[in-house]
């Protein structure tokens, strides 16, 4: 197994066709032995927290999108915070942002997150699996900033990573979805 990515982003190659995944930029949130898990930072879905999980509208504003986390238990809710005081966190994955644990109170969102966000589901990936996928390019790798955790602009995340990522990369930001078109 490859160092822990936990922490990092990863960038969907141009040729990852998955529908789950194309053009996505994923957090790690965890990535050990066992497998690893993340969230999709720049899939905003068509629902509101508070039309999808009302208990939620109490610390998160209820008019706020909810966000496509990843396929895997899309009926569940990952909630990615910035905190004041991590004792609720699962963990930290960059710098003071990690997931809200499963034993927290939501309520500690309140008082502890200066802001967070809901997904639906998460990413995750076998023993071994995103090992693999990296091998096979099917990922590029980018150091996570808090501005890309909680970006304003999802649909412009996936290029602004790789311009900032340069070279190559750069020039791949600018492609289109189905080169054959170009």
């Amino acid at each position: 197994m490859m160092d822990s990515l936990a922490g990092r982003l990863l960038v969907a190659g141009p040729t990852l066709r998955d529908p789950n995944f194309a053009r996505t930029v994923v957090l790690v949130a965890r990535h050990e032995e066992d497998g690893a898990l993340g969230v999709i930072l720049n899939r905003p879905a068509e629902v509101t927290v508070g039309d999808a999980v009302p208990e939620l509208e109490e610390v998160l504003d209820g008019a706020e999108v909810m966000w496509v986390g990843g396929p895997v238990q899309p009926n569940g809710v990952v909630v990615l915070a910035e905190w004041d005081d991590p004792a609720p966190a699962a963990s930290l994955v960059a710098g003071d942002i990690g997931l809200l644990a499963a034993r927290a109170d939501v309520q500690e969102l309140a008082g502890e997150a200066r802001r967070a966000r809901a997904y639906a589901g998460f990413a995750g990936w076998g023993p071994g699996q995103l090992d693999g996928e990296i091998e096979r390019e099917d990922w590029i790798l980018a150091t996570a900033l808090p501005q890309d955790v909680f970006c304003d602009t999802p649909d412009d995340l996936w290029s602004g990573v790789l311009r900032r990522l340069g070279g190559t990369y750069g020039l791949m930001a600018s492609m289109p979805i189905d080169p054959s078109v170009n």
